[in-house]
């Protein structure tokens, strides 16, 4: 479990103390703050045992000073008799307290003495702790991605459920629309598993968690970003292809289309998974410290927001020139920006345009301004795509009418006169008339 706060000066330093001879060993870097604070304690606590082992190696007898010596908190370095040494509030007191305090130690020939003034009284502990505005912050915050990844499964399943149950939307444009959707499915599921996992307990440590349970969890969360990356940038790809080629057989590059979406993700999840598993297997594999292990997964993300950019950038062109045309054989300027105006929002979610706002800069960059879009409107982000792409479709809703429609009325229907219905659909069905899209979520 975390080391908790205790109230008043002596009873941090106590519970500090107490939390540094519990902790098992080396963890994993910047994973959190209460986790910094006990790695760096645990670097100078190494540094000092080395400077103590070269000391031994060197044995040097006829030394009459004080030895280098570690008293749990600070290192006291090789002194001669007389000396007297201060040693500032360590690194770690830093997160405790905004003064710089001093202790002292006097090197006699009986050794080291007792260290005035105490850590407690030289290093003043502010008796704060995390403000209450941040806690509801980030709990309030925590609640709306909730609530945003929720809106977001529900909507996308049932968008699911309409393209596949009607027979009239089976084409390739749908079927690359449901595996879109998919990837949302599976990134609002991911982060479910991964807070319930990493976070649902709070008397876990987090620190020095390393199990293969939170691995998967932080695994499976990493592939449903990669797919979810993957299909965003194969919408891009399929919209390209339809504008550049107008008599093209869409299902030949189907396959393509599901070798990226799926297969390019899996590929670089295995390649990051072994390499974490041979190079740095620590914690729960949720860090960025390695950053040379990150780009395994930014890598591609980042390649494939890219390629992304450039393929909106091109669609809106092609999409300004067909407006200008229209408008030159007579409809108005005002009838053509609006056009252009929701051609392009219809295509930011689609292409996921907003998260290249940090997508090319630091992790530790912006990390508000971060968490307001890749959590906050990230986690509306599958609602508005299965909105946009499906329920606001015109054909889609005369499909759903016709349906509730037809529900209505065999529900009022007879049995003999239902059956003569349901032996009429039939035949209606067998005739052979191909499945059509018609318009369906077409730019």
């Amino acid at each position: 479990m975390y080391c908790k706060r205790l109230p008043g000066r002596r009873g941090k330093l106590a519970l500090f103390i107490l939390c540094l001879h519990l902790w098992p060993g080396p963890t994993a870097e910047a994973m959190h703050p209460d986790c910094a604070i006990i790695s760096q304690h645990l670097r100078a606590r190494e540094v000092c045992s080395q400077t103590r082992r070269s000391e031994a190696q060197q044995n040097r007898s006829d030394h009459r000073g004080c030895k280098t010596r570690w008293d749990e908190i600070g290192c006291w370095l090789r002194s001669e008799v007389g000396q007297v040494v201060n040693l500032s509030c360590s690194e770690v007191f830093q997160h405790f307290s905004s003064i710089q305090g001093y202790v002292y130690r006097n090197c006699t020939v009986h050794g080291w003495s007792e260290m005035y003034p105490p850590y407690e009284e030289a290093c003043v502990f502010s008796d704060d702790g995390e403000p209450e505005s941040e806690k509801s912050y980030l709990s309030t915050f925590r609640q709306v991605y909730t609530v945003g990844y929720a809106t977001s499964l529900i909507t996308l399943i049932t968008a699911i459920v309409v393209l596949t149950a009607f027979r009239k939307f089976h084409c390739t444009r749908n079927y690359i629309h449901i595996n879109l959707f998919s990837s949302f499915v599976l990134r609002a599921s991911a982060v479910f598993i991964k807070d319930t996992v990493l976070f649902a307990d709070e008397t876990l440590d987090h620190c020095s968690m390393s199990t293969s349970a939170c691995k998967s969890a932080v695994a499976f969360f990493q592939f449903s970003i990669l797919a979810n990356y993957f299909w965003l940038l194969v919408e891009g790809m399929y919209l390209q292809t339809l504008l550049a080629l107008t008599f093209v057989s869409q299902r030949k590059y189907f396959w393509w289309y599901i070798l990226i979406g799926w297969g390019l993700p899996s590929t670089v999840l295995i390649l990051w998974v072994l390499t974490r598993f041979f190079y740095d297997d620590r914690g729960c594999w949720d860090d960025t410290d390695n950053v040379g292990i990150w780009w395994i997964i930014k890598g591609p993300i980042t390649a494939s927001l890219l390629v992304n950019i450039v393929i909106f950038v091109n669609v809106i062109r092609t999409l300004v020139q067909k407006l200008k045309s229209s408008a030159m054989a007579g409809n108005s300027d005002t009838g053509h920006c609006m056009r252009l105006a929701k051609s392009t929002l219809f295509l930011i979610p689609l292409f996921g345009m907003h998260y290249t706002v940090f997508a090319f800069l630091p992790e530790n960059t912006g990390v508000a301004a971060r968490l307001y879009i890749e959590l906050g409107l990230g986690s509306f982000q599958g609602f508005v795509v299965a909105l946009l792409y499906c329920f606001m479709n015109g054909e889609v809703q005369t499909e759903l009418r016709r349906w509730l429609l037809k529900c209505h009325t065999q529900s009022h229907l007879t049995p003999a006169k239902r059956s003569i219905t349901q032996i009429t659909n039939r035949a209606r069905r067998g005739l052979g008339r191909p499945p059509s899209c018609g318009h369906i979520s077409s730019v």
